[in-house]
């Protein structure tokens, strides 16, 4: 591990008293942490805009068009450039330093909202009304482009993890990474909201272009450690190596059936995606639903804050299944009333649970994967993880605008049916697509519990022993312990 031995020792040095006052812990005293706390605050602004504007332009659009199809298209071609540019991003991660694909990552975004800011400025506010607009379109997929790039920092990201932090604390590490997440998501929501209600897309991309200025400039001057300062593939090929990839997964007993769970779940998920901005759109105005977010997704700040105190517990891959198990019943409950209180209390369980999957999925694939290979296999999990999303959210849309939204309308057969206890009328109709999905979700979660893959995965990551980077980062650190 490559943080500070001083303070290695006072938290798990070998006369460490076992019991709750030994476990381990992350100290600002310790330079690595601070280094890390640095390289996380960069993160977190760069986030923010990125989540900004993407939050910013799906309200701009809804707003504009009225269009569920529209937001449903937009969630579509997100996801499949998720998927299209992980296995290349995961690449990238390993044959360069982490800190310069941080940079580019950011200089690459500044350009594309720079030209984005231009075609807005030159275009008649009347194009945007038009979900067939060709300029609309041409401004979705820029900004898309350039919220993708930022992508590559959240692969970048828990690679950086595994190669300052031992076993014991990636975890807790870990959970500051969602604690970051959280308050992505708390000053994105709000602030994107009201961006749009009070001036359109302008003044968030005049915000983006000065965040990402500034960002770019405190990267230049942050010393990051010795273990960081080389590529973590240095001398291997400059390729993607997709094979190469897939025959570390396939080493690893039960890590397909987690890709594949994971890439189930999202399937599912993506009528979320889809549809969670109409549906509560349609309950109150876009301040109101900004401010919502806002206030919930500080609990994913709280979660955050509590794996950072007290991690994962032993066996991570039984918290991802039982966490989901969780969720998925959760959100059987919240659509069956047309209520914001019965809404915001499902989406507060959410928002409090998922820093516990993400950490956990993390903390799983740094303990078992190479380090010279994680950032590959992260954008390959992440690839696979989401592909099946566009496929839901493309299909769902329509679905959902064309076929359950009348079903659900006065007179519409699923309205006579289910009986007036569910209620009818549009938002209904996306409700009823909400609980059909988490039923298949709960079914799914409750057959990987009790699959023989989730006993190998779990037997695996407690016999696995450290990944190259905690063999080769402390030989790196004796030379020259740390660069800043």
């Amino acid at each position: 591990m490559s943080h500070d031995p001083q303070s290695a020792d006072a938290v798990q040095g070998p006369d460490a008293v076992p019991g709750p006052a030994a476990a381990p812990r992350l100290h600002l005293s310790d330079p690595t942490v601070r280094t890390f706390v640095q390289l996380l605050t960069n993160v977190l602004f760069v986030g923010v805009i990125n989540y900004t504007v993407w939050f910013a332009v799906t309200f701009f659009v809804f707003l504009q068009t009225r269009s569920v199809f529209a937001t449903g298209v937009i969630a579509g071609l997100f996801l499949v450039a998720m998927v299209g540019t992980g296995v290349w991003f995961g690449s990238l991660v390993d044959h360069h330093r982490k800190k310069t694909v941080m940079q580019v990552s950011a200089l690459v975004s500044l350009a594309f909202y720079a030209v984005c800011l231009a075609l807005y400025l030159l275009t008649p506010a009347e194009e945007w009304t038009d979900a067939g607009s060709v300029r609309l379109w041409v401004l979705i997929v820029l900004l898309m482009c350039g919220v993708i790039a930022g992508n590559l920092r959240s692969i970048a990201l828990p690679t950086v993890v595994t190669a300052l932090f031992d076993d014991t604390l990636r975890d807790r590490a870990n959970g500051l990474v969602g604690t970051v997440l959280g308050i992505s998501f708390l000053v994105t929501s709000v602030i994107s909201g009201l961006l749009v209600a009070f001036d359109g897309m302008r003044t968030c991309l005049v915000l983006a272009l000065g965040v990402l200025a500034a960002a770019l400039v405190h990267l230049h001057f942050v010393k990051v450690p010795e273990s960081l300062s080389h590529a973590a593939a240095e001398g291997e090929p400059r390729r993607v190596d997709l094979r190469g990839t897939m025959r570390v997964v396939g080493r690893i007993p039960g890590m397909w059936a987690l890709i594949a769970f994971t890439a189930m779940n999202n399937l599912l998920g993506g009528a979320f995606m889809a549809l969670m901005d109409p549906y509560g759109l349609s309950m109150m105005s876009v301040q109101a639903w900004g401010l919502v977010w806002g206030g919930l997704s500080a609990l994913m700040i709280v979660a955050g804050l509590l794996i950072a105190r007290t991690g994962l517990g032993s066996n991570p891959v039984r918290t991802i299944l039982l966490v989901n198990l969780g969720l998925w019943a959760v959100t059987i409950v919240f659509p069956m009333q047309a209520s914001v209180v019965w809404l915001v209390a499902g989406l507060a369980v959410y928002m409090l649970a998922m820093p516990y999957v993400e950490a956990s999925e993390q903390t799983v694939l740094q303990k078992v994967v190479p380090y010279e290979r994680q950032g590959r296999v992260f954008g390959f999990a992440q690839s696979v993880e989401q592909a099946a999303s566009p496929l839901t959210a493309f299909l769902i849309s329509p679905l959902t605008q064309f076929f359950f939204i009348p079903f659900m309308r006065d007179g519409g057969t699923g309205a006579r049916w289910i009986g007036g206890w569910f209620g009818t009328g549009d938002a209904r109709g996306i409700a009823l697509v909400f609980v059909l999905v988490a039923v298949l979700g709960l079914a799914l979660t409750a057959y990987a519990l009790s699959s023989r893959y989730y006993r190998l995965l779990s037997r695996r990551y407690r016999e696995a022993p450290e990944p190259a980077a905690a063999d080769a980062a402390p030989a790196a650190d004796a030379a020259a312990p740390t660069a800043g």
